[in-house]
């Protein structure tokens, strides 16, 4: 079936929909660093958070009405979303909203994806959209919603699920398994598989969902309130609503590609430790796969305003940066990096090395030290002389070591708290 997407016909489509960004993770996976952020509000990349690639992606694709559903410790997240996303032109239509959990259907919070968005008919019916695109608001790629808008309604969809094509053993028990007809109408969907089902002529690789989902409006109103009166349901896109709609309904699986290779675009879940360090290690590769350079599809953010980032000699050191990222107001003084990413105001003092570590915002390393795959978490102080990664029995009895061997540290492994202290913060 031949899909029209000229510009002018997409534009209507995108016009006509309403984002809803799913941003209430807790992302326990990443362990501390969601002790105090939602997984949507962690840092990535330099100077973005994971929640600014969907909104660009929505902003890019010209989808300028969204709602970005929160729950899970999100003051730092509505903060990021308010000093960042707040330029929206009321008088074009456009918005951003933020719907936080607050029982406006009974009195319980958000239960799981579909009920984040049943308590939250009342806002979609107000703004009457004709599509409704739901989002996972926790992953990083680059992508334009557009076109699949245009799939869905070429298709003749009641629902369309984006996807790409995993590895089998890495779909294993972590992602919503679909099996598709020669026309990709969804014929079964299994939620977190064990054994996930292969794709014909490819028994290496399974067919996942990305968690993005495009409805058509009415169809999802009908789907949410039956799953709403369902006593054993658990109120999930996966786990219910898709498995209960594909015998009887037209679901169609729409393929993520990268326009302009046609393979599979670049998609990572950065859920995991050791996850966040390979992607932000591939960012600093010489050609990296996914292009923060890409001035066609900019991805935005709020930053604070900073002065460029500083390379000086420091007591007789040349400072060296190889294969590296530093991001405004940092200040190189006498040190040696080598494939590692500082976001925004990083301090590295003389003599110290790093090597294939991330260090987010306001980090300062002090003389003398030697860090090697690490992750340092926003605010640290590492002390002068301070050795990370080369003994990781020892480090584990300080920080947190990852299966793959890489160490996150945090300013409550260093006993560097804030200066009101409450039990655990």
């Amino acid at each position: 079936m031949e899909i029209k997407t000229d510009s002018r016909f997409v534009s209507r489509l995108t016009r006509r929909t309403l984002a809803l960004i799913l941003a209430g993770g807790r992302g326990s996976r990443l362990y501390e660093l969601t002790d105090w952020r939602a997984k949507p509000g962690v840092p990535f990349g330099g100077k973005f958070r994971i929640i600014d690639f969907p909104m660009s992606n929505c902003v890019n694709s010209d989808i300028r009405r969204i709602g970005v559903v929160t729950q899970y410790k999100a003051h730092s997240l509505i903060r990021h979303l308010i000093r960042g996303w707040s330029s929206f032109q009321a008088e074009l239509g456009e918005f951003m909203e933020i719907l936080p959990a607050s029982q406006r259907v009974g009195e319980e919070w958000y239960a799981g994806t579909a009920d984040a968005i049943y308590q939250n008919l009342d806002i979609i019916n107000a703004h009457d959209p004709e599509y409704v695109l739901v989002l996972s608001g926790d992953h990083i790629y680059k992508m334009d919603y557009g076109n699949m808008l245009a799939f869905h309604v070429a298709q003749g969809a009641d629902m369309t699920v984006s996807c790409l094509e995993v590895p089998i053993d890495e779909a294993r028990g972590a992602f919503g398994v679909m099996t598709v007809d020669e026309n990709n109408r969804v014929i079964r969907f299994d939620e977190k598989p064990q054994n996930p089902s292969q794709i014909p002529g490819q028994p290496d690789l399974t067919l996942a969902s990305m968690g993005n989902y495009v409805f058509s409006t009415r169809f999802l109103y009908e789907q949410l309130i039956k799953d709403a009166q369902n006593p054993d349901s658990k109120h999930d896109f996966g786990m219910d609503i898709i498995p209960s709609i594909i015998r009887d309904y037209q679901v169609f699986a729409y393929p993520f590609r990268d326009p302009k290779t046609g393979k599979r675009g670049y998609w990572r879940d950065v859920g995991t430790v050791d996850a966040f360090w390979k992607a932000h290690m591939e960012l600093v590769d010489v050609e990296p796969e996914l292009d923060l350079y890409d001035k066609d599809w900019p991805i935005l953010t709020a930053q604070p305003q900073l002065p460029p980032a500083k390379l000086i000699v420091s007591d007789g050191e040349q400072p060296s940066m190889v294969d590296s990222m530093a991001s405004s107001g940092c200040v190189i003084a006498g040190a040696q990096l080598w494939r590692s990413l500082l976001f925004f105001n990083v301090v590295v003092n003389a003599h110290a090395k790093l090597e294939e570590s991330v260090l987010l915002p306001e980090v300062e390393i002090g003389r003398n030290c030697r860090i090697r795959r690490a992750i340092i978490d926003k605010n640290c102080i590492i002390p002068d002389g301070t050795v990370i990664g080369e003994n990781l029995e020892e480090d584990a009895r300080r920080f947190r070591v990852s299966s793959q061997g890489v160490v996150l540290v945090t300013r409550d492994m260093l006993q560097q708290r804030p200066k009101y202290y409450a039990p655990g913060q």
